[in-house]
């Protein structure tokens, strides 16, 4: 049997709180499952303190958070690095949680890659795409790429 091969992306707190069972299942399904774990940095020095906690450390550290950065400027340097994470990689599926600018980013540039996006916490909306803003439009974007939503 072939293992499935799994990016896992997030760069906030509660992403990596939301997502640290799917980590630790799949760590002990590691003979079905390879999973990398890719931290964006969008929001790093909140998630520091996570990975002792939840016994989870990255594969792949982006550290792509700058000062007074941008909706745009953080959603560029998302695209090109996460666009190289998925070429230099073969992934089965890519996991996204929520509705960050990582999540969004993470699940267009698996689209694009033509891997199977997976989205945690899909069903929430408020119909208002400015409230919240931006999070309303990425879910929604998210779930026109997503392959299972969860």
């Amino acid at each position: 049997m072939t293992k499935q091969r799994i990016l896992l992306t997030f760069g906030t707190r509660p992403e990596a709180i939301k997502m640290a069972p799917v980590v630790q299942e799949c760590q002990r399904r590691s003979d079905e499952v390879e999973l990398i774990v890719c931290l964006t940095g969008q929001h790093r020095e909140m998630l520091l303190p996570l990975f002792e906690v939840f016994e989870v450390e990255p594969d792949i550290d982006l550290q792509l958070m700058t000062k007074n950065q941008t909706l745009s400027s953080l959603s560029a340097r998302l695209f090109e690095t996460l666009g190289t994470v998925f070429a230099d990689n073969d992934f089965f599926s890519v996991i996204v949680q929520g509705d960050t600018t990582t999540a969004f980013v993470g699940a267009v540039v698996g689209h694009y890659h033509q891997v199977k996006v997976c989205h945690v916490e899909a069903g929430l909306r408020t119909y208002n795409k400015w409230a919240p803003f931006p999070e309303e439009c990425n879910r929604k974007m998210i779930a026109s790429v997503a392959d299972l939503h969860f």
